[in-house]
């Protein structure tokens, strides 16, 4: 769907009971019009000469009057008034971009330099790209060959991402192949984990064509494909696909393409369900109706009900910041917070916002869970002890964000995902004092590396060290190579994904 269609289809008005005026003025203007326009009589008794000598502008006729102006304005004003929108105020708690699973393959014939410095190495610079673009949204990434693993889980971090972009190549992989269908179910299985419909994107040279009819019967999810060939080359697969199909362009042509075709379901999705208020347009109209209404002030087109429009203007909806440098002369600072807000200046934002949710989600989006926590701390509702709940659970603060979890509970015992909360930072907590009462006997073993650090107030299990075991050959355990983290992350996925790879056979 593109963002015209849309547009069209959530295109009303707030406030239609307004748009009656709008007939209204056009019989006004029309009557009016004619009246100005219509020839003057013919004065009997005159010499043609004297007629014309008192006659002012007899000569000439405008085709501009007054009442055009006026009406013109009026219709603006009554429109404004009627409140245009086709899109609902963003949720500063709901990301405005769609899930999405990057599906990257990771062979040896993407090593190719037809598309310098190659194709893999341009697929990594248009990730990177497109996960700048889509800033704060979830992304996953998946690689696949011969076999198709999770390299990273839905994460609305693209930092996190990164490394393991830049580990991934060839060697890395188990086995050499095409298996695109296998990465297809492994992102569709992250898809469903989500709230809201998302997208797959396919960065590949080929598709194999055993795999274009499981591709194109994919319905639950937008799909799409970068196509890493160079001018010229097509592949037959490629060719086949019955979905969106963009060619990688030296310039990020192509990423923006994609990002709005895999993001058109999801606002769709927002649009017609969410619970938002509708985001009234109706100050854009007022611009344009102010500028006509400075033609009165011109000799000979003040019209004597110039204060029915004036009124009219007035009672139009205020517009929302749209200023910079002297801001401060016409929006409130939350205005002027949204603004940066919305442009991803989310450090900024939390500077400028004055109310306390909003300055808190500015703050968690920015990273500062617990500054965000202090915030929303402050306030005696549900909503925020929700959300504080959420800000110390980001920040790995799992006990401050049980307690808020239950002080929402305890204002609303209804509060919807509270509940669900609550249970999952429990789980998570209990998950990080058992590890730790497992790595008790670790420093018998003569293992020591980087510390690891875990929320263990309540004494469970003693401080040690951990780091993965040195083994001959063989493969290690799920257990040693989760030890291993802090080793190249080329070496660390290879490593994982043969395990996978083991255990799939």
């Amino acid at each position: 769907m593109t963002d015209l269609r849309l547009f069209i289809d959530a295109f009303h008005f707030i406030r239609p009971a307004w748009l009656v005026l709008v007939p209204v003025i056009v019989v006004i203007w029309f009557f009016v019009r004619r009246r100005a326009t219509r020839p003057a009589m013919e004065l009997e008794g005159i010499a043609a000469h004297l007629r014309r000598a008192l006659t002012v502008g007899g000569g000439k006729r405008r085709l501009v009057l007054p009442i055009d102006g006026a009406a013109l304005a009026l219709v603006l004003a009554a429109l404004g008034a009627a409140g245009p929108t086709w899109s609902r105020v963003p949720d500063p708690f709901v990301a405005q971009t769609a899930p999405l699973v990057i599906v990257l393959k990771v062979t040896s014939s993407m090593e190719q330099e037809d598309l310098a410095p190659s194709r893999l190495e341009r697929s990594k610079q248009k990730i990177r790209d497109l996960l700048e673009l889509r800033a704060g949204g979830r992304t996953a990434l998946i690689a696949y060959a011969g076999t198709a693993h999770s390299v990273v889980p839905m994460t609305e971090d693209p930092n996190v991402v990164q490394p393991y972009l830049e580990g991934l190549s060839p060697e890395v992989m188990p086995e050499d192949g095409d298996d695109a269908a296998a990465a297809l179910e492994l992102a569709q299985n992250d898809l469903a984990k989500e709230n809201a419909p998302g997208g797959i994107l396919f960065v590949t040279d080929a598709i194999e064509t055993v795999d274009v009819s499981a591709i194109d019967a994919v319905e639950e999810a937008s799909i799409a494909v970068l196509a890493m060939l160079p001018g010229g080359t097509n592949d037959r697969g490629i060719d086949s696909l019955g979905i969106s199909v963009v060619r990688a362009t030296p310039d990020d042509g192509d990423v923006r393409t994609l990002d709005r075709q895999l993001n058109a379901a999801y606002q769709r999705a927002l649009t017609e369900e969410g619970t938002q208020p509708w985001d009234d347009r109706g100050w854009i109209l007022g611009w344009p109706a102010a500028l006509l209404a400075l033609l009165w002030f011109r000799r000979g087109w003040t019209m004597r009900w110039s204060l029915f429009l004036a009124l009219s203007m007035g009672i139009m909806p205020p517009a929302p910041a749209q200023a910079e440098g002297i801001a401060d002369w016409f929006f409130t600072p939350d205005q002027q917070g949204r603004i940066a807000y919305q442009r991803k200046h989310f450090d900024q934002a939390a500077e400028l916002f004055v109310d306390p949710i909003w300055k808190g989600e500015a703050l968690s989006r920015d990273g500062q869970y617990s500054e965000a926590a202090k915030v929303l701390a402050r306030l005696d509702t549900a909503d925020a002890a929700f959300r504080e709940g959420l800000a110390h659970v980001k920040g790995r603060e799992y006990r401050e964000g049980i307690a808020a979890f239950e002080e929402a509970l305890k204002r609303d015992p209804d509060y919807p995902g509270a509940a669900e909360n609550l249970e999952t930072a429990k789980q998570i907590l209990d998950y990080v004092e058992t590890a730790r009462e497992q790595s008790d006997t670790g420093e018998e073993s003569g293992e020591g590396a980087d510390d690891v650090v875990f929320d263990n107030e309540d004494a469970r299990g003693a401080d040690t060290q951990i780091q993965g075991a040195d083994e001959e050959g063989g493969l290690l355990t799920a257990e040693q190579w989760m030890n291993t983290v802090d080793t190249d992350p080329g070496d660390f996925l290879r490593q994982r994904f043969a395990i996978e790879a083991a255990r799939g056979q």
